[in-house]
């Protein structure tokens, strides 16, 4: 049996990709250029985003809600997923993040049913429910969690109250090399990841489950969750 080290992991990846994926220009040049501009390089892997995309194929999304933003990579996938005449929100908190996902988005053609808020999520969030109670917006049919791991909890909770019964909430990087399992853990991220997971698990209002994966990025997971 193949050793499973992280080479191996990154072998099987770019196998996957290349067998499954076709080469998109638009998506090779995001990732460049938000290499380019400074930005961390943790967006999804490309399988990953194509995930998305069909996730959001799937559940025949029309909304669908991301926090985290980054350079717009994975906007772009679940842009390219909704279903005609929808519409991503994005949150991020980086004006300069921000400023990279828009170029990166023009280029790929889909800005135009891509709306980003440039803020902390836990001030835009609430101002999306009003904008749902007040100004008769449709809630997120999908949601996509990549943020700041401390306030999962928080975040979750508002993906929650933003969707419907029905609702699919996708959350990454959960598996945290394996140190999601470590009650004692003083890591910021790993606590703030215990907390959204037991959140999922005791909350009325979702139905979840997890997955560990293991691949260009290291060990890790998602958790996804079904608004009841």
């Amino acid at each position: 049996m193949t050793e499973p080290t992280l080479e191996n992991w990154r072998r099987v990846d770019d196998y996957l990709a290349a067998t499954l994926l076709d080469d998109d220009p638009d998506l090779v040049a995001a990732r460049r250029d938000s290499l380019a501009a400074g930005l961390p390089a943790i967006e999804v892997t490309p399988l990953a985003g194509a995930f998305l995309t069909l996730l959001a194929r799937m559940t025949g999304a029309r909304r669908a809600l991301e926090i985290g933003t980054l350079g717009g990579y994975s906007t772009i996938h679940l842009a390219r997923g909704i279903r005609p005449g929808g519409q991503v929100v994005t949150l991020e908190l980086e004006q300069r993040h921000a400023a990279v996902a828009r170029a990166n988005l023009e280029r790929a053609g889909v800005s135009d049913r891509v709306e980003i808020i440039v803020g902390r999520a836990a001030d835009s969030l609430p101002l999306l429910a009003e904008r749902l109670a007040g100004q008769g917006e449709e809630p997120f049919d999908l949601v996509f969690i990549d943020a700041d791991k401390e306030s999962n909890a928080l975040y979750l909770d508002w993906a929650i109250r933003l969707g419907h019964p029905g609702t699919v909430i996708v959350v990454d990087n959960v598996g945290r090399g394996g140190e999601v399992a470590d009650a004692g853990s003083v890591d910021p991220m790993v606590v703030g990841t215990r907390r959204g997971l037991e959140l999922l698990g005791s909350d009325p209002r979702v139905d979840a489950t997890a997955l560990q994966t293991v691949g260009a990025k290291g060990w890790d997971g998602l958790a996804i969750g079904l608004v009841r």
